[in-house]
């Protein structure tokens, strides 16, 4: 099987593709991260899956794992692994409307990654529509979560890794049409800072505002940062009333490394912030945390069988560990072959300007169906 020779569509896929964006699909709103994994399911099972549907938990949204028919349903195969969470708000579409320009389209989540997620599974529909069965049944898992560090369903990816050979991330591919086969270390923290109120024009210096110090800390933070391990607070939130000093300041902070010892040492740095300056409380709590993954021979063996695929196709396929998360930390760090960044190229991921390169699609749905062709 030529996957050269799969009558791959840019214009099908973007026509299917459309709807899964226009259906917004943000963490922390699990009614819509739902209705997303519904029309997901709704494909699959269009496409002969088994659709298991597993409630969310902890205020997120659910679950699906499809299995596609198979000779060998039931024994070790691939798992595909994506996440249909975003971190774009409801209405964000009305600011990223839809729009084809030139070579790029644009979207929320277009890029990170429902543009991967769409195109494994045509690769699949491809596959499936030339008769050709696979040498090793298909799963595909898509989760809730993952924007935030995958805090509820970390343990669903892993167990279901666990029972596959390999796992396979389309997440976005690299600038360079490279794929990723490592991921730093990420943990997450939260801050919280506890002062005493008063009013802020008749009393103010009776006061301790607890914003002043969430800003003096951020500050420190940010100062951490070396070359081994970057430290940064993306959400702070504090006070209530402009003509109170501010009782409460919360935000959180993600410090990343290369290596695990340097998140170690990161995050021993982090709780030791935690104590009380000027009458004002400082504390900090370790929350989800991704574990490093290193590629080892197994999970290079699997870029090399898809570096040969990419050339067969004419591409090279460049590789490298990343920066960011992705729920292949957790499948990589087990000791599974896993190849990461097998989704659409593109830019400006979490922004207003999120877009994928089109050709992107039929090419990395190319890659996708050479892997699911060949792996054994």
């Amino acid at each position: 099987m030529n996957p050269a020779n799969l009558p791959f569509d840019s214009e099908a896929m973007l026509a299917g593709l459309r709807t899964w964006v226009e259906c917004e699909s943000p963490t922390w709103d699990a009614n819509a991260v739902n209705r997303m994994l519904d029309i997901a399911a709704r494909d699959m099972a269009i496409m002969g899956a088994t659709i298991e549907r597993i409630a969310g938990r902890q205020g997120f949204g659910g679950v699906i794992r499809a299995r596609f028919p198979h000779p060998k349903q039931g024994e070790p195969g691939i798992l595909i692994a994506g996440h249909m969470d975003t971190v774009h708000p409801v209405g964000t579409i009305e600011k990223l409307k839809w729009r084809r320009e030139g070579g790029r389209c644009y979207g929320p989540g277009i890029y990170d990654m429902k543009g991967g997620n769409y195109l494994s599974l045509e690769a699949i529909r491809q596959l499936a529509r030339a008769s050709f069965t696979t040498p090793l049944p298909i799963t595909v898992l898509f989760t809730p979560d993952e924007e935030v560090g995958t805090p509820s369903t970390r343990d669903i990816i892993e167990a279901e890794a666990a029972r596959n050979k390999y796992v396979l991330v389309p997440e976005p591919g690299r600038a360079d049409n490279g794929v990723t086969t490592g991921r730093y270390a990420i943990a997450r923290f939260n801050l919280e800072a506890t002062g005493r109120p008063s009013h802020a024009g008749a009393t103010l210096s009776a006061g301790r505002s607890a914003i002043r110090e969430m800003a003096r800390q951020i500050l420190a933070i940010d100062a951490m940062t070396t070359e081994d391990c970057t430290f940064s607070v993306g959400v702070v939130h504090g006070g209530q009333w402009v003509n109170c000093v501010a009782t409460t300041a919360t935000g959180e902070a993600l410090p990343m490394a290369k290596r695990q010892a340097d998140l170690d040492r990161g995050v021993e740095r982090m709780l030791a912030l935690s104590g009380t300056n000027n009458d004002v409380t400082f504390k900090v709590t370790r929350g989800v945390t991704r574990p490093v993954w290193e590629p080892d021979a197994g999970t290079m063996a699997l870029y090399d069988k898809a570096r040969g695929i990419a050339k067969s196709l004419g591409a090279e396929l460049p590789h490298a560990s990343s920066g960011g998360g992705s729920d292949g930390n957790f499948t990589g760090a087990m000791g599974i072959p896993t190849l990461d960044g097998l989704g659409v190229r593109g830019g400006n991921g979490h922004t207003l300007e999120e877009f994928i390169e089109v050709d992107s699609l039929v090419e990395r749905g190319r890659l996708m169906a050479g892997l699911l062709a060949t792996l054994e």
